[in-house]
C-alpha cells in the first residue's frame, strides 16, 4: 500500500521523529507509531487544502470527544456492558421506567455488567438508578433541552458529547449487547442504525432486544410496520433473526447471557471469517452445521481450526476454540441463526455433564 505522506520529504522526515520523540519520552506503543504519524498528516494536509474553519472545528471537536470517550472507557475494557435506549420523556410511574430499573438491576448486580445510557431523564435515567454509581455510564449528548445528566451518573463515567455521531459510535463500539425499550424518534433511530449495521455486517454480532411493559404495546406495532419490509422483499426473513422481542427482564438478560455463553467474538482473516468460541464444538456438530449452513458459504466448508498466524502475532484470543468458513458476508440473519446453534449446543452440553 502506498505510504500515507505529505509529500515532502523534510516535513515528513521532522514528522516521523517528532512521533518517535512523543513515544519514547512517554514509553508509548511503537508499533503504533505509524497510525499516529497518519493522524498528523490528515491535519497537516487539511491545512494544505484550505479547508474551511468551521469544518476544521467539527473535524478537531470529533477527534478530541473520540480520543477522551476512549480513555474513559478503557479503564472497563474487560467488563460487559450493555447499552439500554428509550425515551427521556417517560416518568418514574411509567412502567416502562419500572421494567428498565429492573433490568439494569438485574445485569448489574446479579451479573456484573455494566450498563451505558445517555445519560438523560426517562429510560436513560431509570437504566442508571437501575445500575448504580459503581456500574453505571452515561454517554451524554448537549442539547439546548434535555442537556443536564441525571443524577445517577457518576462523574467518573459520564462523557459529554457535541455531535451525535461521535456519541453513538461509542455506544456501538464499546457495547456487547444493546437493549430498546419504548422511545421517540431517538431510539428509532438507533434501533434501525444497529439493525442495520448487523445486517450489513459493519458491525459484529450482538444480541439486540426490543422490550416494553406487557400491553403497551410499542414495539408489537413496529413489528407489523417491519413485518411489511419483509412481505415486499426489502428485508430478508431471516433479519427477523437479528433481534428478541420480549416483555419480560429476564428473558432480555437470558438472550444476553446465552449469546455469550459460547460466542466469544469474530475475525475476518485472508477474507474468511474466523469465529471464536469457549468450548470446543464436536465433529457431529461441526458436519451438521455445514448440512444445516450451506447457503451462506461462498466455497468450501465450516471447518474447526486452531488460530491463525494473523491471530498468534496479535495475541488475539489465541486460547479460544475456533471454526471458519468462507462466509458469503450478505446473510446475516442466517449467521446469527448458526451462532445460536452453537451456543446451545454447548450450552447442551453442560447441562448434560451437570446431570
Amino acid at each position: 500500500m502506498r505510504p500515507y505522506r505529505l509529500g515532502n520529504d523534510d516535513l515528513d522526515r521532522r514528522l516521523r521523529q517528532l512521533v518517535s520523540d512523543a513515544v519514547a519520552s512517554h514509553e508509548g506503543r511503537a508499533q503504533d507509531e505509524g497510525l499516529i504519524a497518519e493522524m498528523l498528516v490528515s491535519g497537516l494536509k487539511l491545512l494544505r487544502d484550505d479547508t474551511d474553519t468551521g469544518d476544521l472545528k467539527l473535524v478537531n471537536s470529533a477527534l478530541k470527544e473520540l480520543r477522551y470517550a476512549l480513555l474513559i472507557f478503557s479503564r472497563y475494557r474487560d467488563t460487559p456492558k450493555v447499552t439500554m435506549y428509550g425515551s427521556a420523556r417517560v416518568t418514574p410511574d411509567d412502567p416502562n421506567y419500572r421494567l428498565a430499573a429492573e433490568f439494569a438491576n438485574l445485569m448489574a448486580d446479579t451479573h456484573n455488567w455494566m450498563i451505558v445510557t445517555g445519560a438523560g431523564p426517562g429510560i436513560m435515567e431509570a437504566g442508571n438508578k437501575g445500575a448504580g454509581t459503581e456500574y453505571g455510564f452515561g454517554v451524554n449528548i448537549r442539547l439546548p433541552f434535555e442537556a443536564d445528566p441525571n443524577p445517577y451518573v457518576h462523574e467518573s463515567r459520564l462523557i459529554n458529547f457535541k455531535y451525535f455521531f461521535t456519541r453513538k459510535l461509542m455506544f456501538v463500539k464499546e457495547s456487547h449487547a444493546f437493549v430498546l425499550f419504548p422511545g421517540g424518534f431517538g431510539t428509532q433511530d438507533e434501533t434501525f442504525e444497529l439493525l442495520t449495521l448487523v445486517q450489513t455486517g459493519k458491525s459484529d454480532m450482538h444480541p439486540i432486544v426490543l422490550i416494553e411493559a406487557q400491553g403497551t404495546g410499542y414495539w408489537e406495532s413496529w413489528l407489523a410496520f417491519v413485518l411489511t419490509l419483509r412481505e415486499k422483499g426489502m428485508i430478508l426473513p431471516d433479519d427477523f433473526s437479528l433481534f428478541k422481542y420480549t416483555t419480560s427482564v429476564e428473558e432480555a438478560c437470558n438472550e444476553i447471557l446465552r449469546f455469550y455463553g459460547n460466542y466469544h467474538s469474530q475475525r475476518f482473516v485472508e477474507g474468511k471469517l474466523v469465529l471464536r468460541l469457549k468450548h470446543e464444538p464436536s465433529d457431529e456438530l461441526v458436519a451438521e452445521l455445514n448440512d444445516e449452513f450451506p447457503d451462506i458459504l461462498v466455497r468450501g466448508s465450516i471447518e474447526k481450526i486452531p488460530a491463525t498466524p494473523a491471530e498468534n502475532n496479535d495475541g488475539d484470543n489465541v486460547d479460544l476454540h475456533r471454526i471458519r468458513m468462507h462466509f458469503d458476508r450478505r446473510h446475516l440473519g442466517r449467521l446469527r441463526q448458526l451462532v445460536d446453534r452453537l451456543n446451545e449446543a454447548a450450552a447442551n452440553q453442560e447441562d448434560g455433564a451437570g446431570r
